[in-house]
């Protein structure tokens, strides 16, 4: 057993991966805005290391609005074919224009595109409204690479726990916690 967080989610993702049956880097976000009032929602882990669990958003969005109110996230993976979850808490904080740029220029281009017709978090009064926009945007860059929108950007939650929860019958579940002390993480376990 390692006493490395950052090296047991290595490894529990890499099982997820093989074993999820769909999106194993999919992952809860809990934000609440300066009120305190939470929301969560499912996206895509785009990145992990020592620094950070990053992803990338609209920056109007309703989660990114929250974020610059309050800038702590709480994260969720549960793989349900492995019976396990990891739970992250941290602050949040932005990736540079540099990294933002790298990943949107490795999305497909449709999902390029729809970042520029999104109005993320807003209301919408139809669906013929949102295609209309699409496809004003694929008329615009048509024959040209499609730049990252000013307004889309990538965050990243730099954890200050970590929990891993595995699944043991009866309930009586394993609940190990890594929590940062300074430099160096502390761990501990939880009862079920």
């Amino acid at each position: 057993m390692t006493s490395d967080p950052f090296q047991l989610f290595d490894e529990w993702f890499a099982e997820a991966k093989a074993s999820e049956p769909n999106d194993p880097e999919a992952m809860a976000v809990a934000t609440a805005n300066g009120d305190g009032r939470p929301s969560v929602r499912m996206v895509l882990l785009k990145g992990h290391g020592r620094d950070g669990f990053i992803f990338y958003t609209n920056e109007r969005s309703a989660k990114a609005e929250q974020i610059a109110d309050n800038p702590r996230a709480a994260l969720l993976f549960h793989w349900k074919s492995l019976r396990r979850q990891v739970r992250i808490e941290g602050c949040v904080e932005q990736v540079s224009g540099e990294q933002a740029d790298a990943y949107f220029a490795s999305r497909a281009r449709d999902s390029q595109l729809g970042a520029w017709a999104s109005d993320q978090s807003r209301p919408l009064d139809s669906r013929a409204t949102f295609e209309r926009r699409f496809e004003q945007v694929k008329h615009r860059f048509d024959g040209q690479a499609v730049p990252r929108p000013p307004h889309w950007g990538g965050y990243r939650v730099i954890a200050q726990s970590i929990e891993f929860w595995s699944d043991r019958p009866h309930r009586l579940h394993e609940r190990r916690l890594f929590s940062r002390d300074g430099d160096r993480w502390v761990e501990g376990l939880l009862y079920p």
